[in-house]
């Protein structure tokens, strides 16, 4: 019989900010990308990244909210410099770390591993 496991309501908000930030980062980023193809194509894999994290958050991988940390935590380090981007993405790395290693929602990343 399949279990079904109960995913952390704080986990689904996440991942579908990462959907969401993905699909319109890519949407709004793809024209200026297609004219400097060279620098946009990184542009471009770090939405798909984005988006990707947020469809397997949904599906319980334990390397998705890996994957959603070191995103937020990039876009930290991309901010150095800029006192307002900065602190937004700071608190929201903590914020998002907090929601995917807390208690309950190992547990749930734990299931989906124990069911592969």
């Amino acid at each position: 019989m399949v279990e079904f496991r109960k995913r952390p309501f704080a986990v689904t908000i996440v991942a579908w900010l990462y959907i969401a930030v993905g699909l319109i980062g890519f949407i709004a980023h793809f024209r200026e990308s297609m004219a400097s193809w060279h620098e946009g194509i990184w542009i471009e894999l770090t939405e798909v990244l984005a988006l990707l994290g947020g469809v397997f958050l949904l599906r319980g991988r334990n390397w998705a909210r890996w994957l959603a940390v070191a995103w937020i935590a990039f876009h930290v380090v991309l901010s150095v410099g800029q006192p307002g981007p900065l602190a937004a993405h700071a608190a929201l790395c903590a914020l998002f770390a907090w929601i995917l290693f807390r208690p309950e929602s190992a547990q749930y990343f734990r299931r989906a591993r124990e069911q592969c």
